[in-house]
């Protein structure tokens, strides 16, 4: 198994990003897919998640400013951000392999992509 993600980058404060992760060697249609985020000095949280029936759930932090989606025919997970804050700084990573929708009380599957940084500065 495989999570390949891409998108990160710098951005201005206000500004918008969209992150991928493509999944390979797994049945990805069948999987709860989610968004990790790690900042310097902090445990790693849970950012977003997407049921495999398209349910989600967002961090209070996000909230409104982020979207998580799904293309199963592509087998990739989307993070959409926007109204960036340097507070969003961190590196992401998606998740996956878990089901019964327990990623959306943050119980994380078995496999992590290598994460790509967000900086949001000026």
């Amino acid at each position: 198994v495989q999570l390949q993600a891409s998108g990160g980058g710098l951005v201005q404060p206000g500004g918008s990003l969209r992150l991928s992760c493509a999944a390979s060697g797994m049945i990805f249609s069948i999987f709860d897919m989610g968004w990790y985020r790690q900042a310097p000095g902090k445990q790693r949280e849970l950012v977003a998640a997407i049921t495999n029936g398209g349910t989600t759930n967002y961090a209070d932090s996000v909230k409104g400013r982020f979207t998580i989606s799904r293309d199963n025919a592509k087998n990739t997970v989307y993070l959409q951000m926007n109204s960036l804050k340097p507070e969003d700084t961190a590196v992401y990573y998606c998740n996956g392999g878990i089901t019964r929708g327990r990623i959306l009380a943050g119980t994380s599957g078995p496999y992590w992509g290598q994460g790509t940084l967000v900086t949001v500065s000026s």
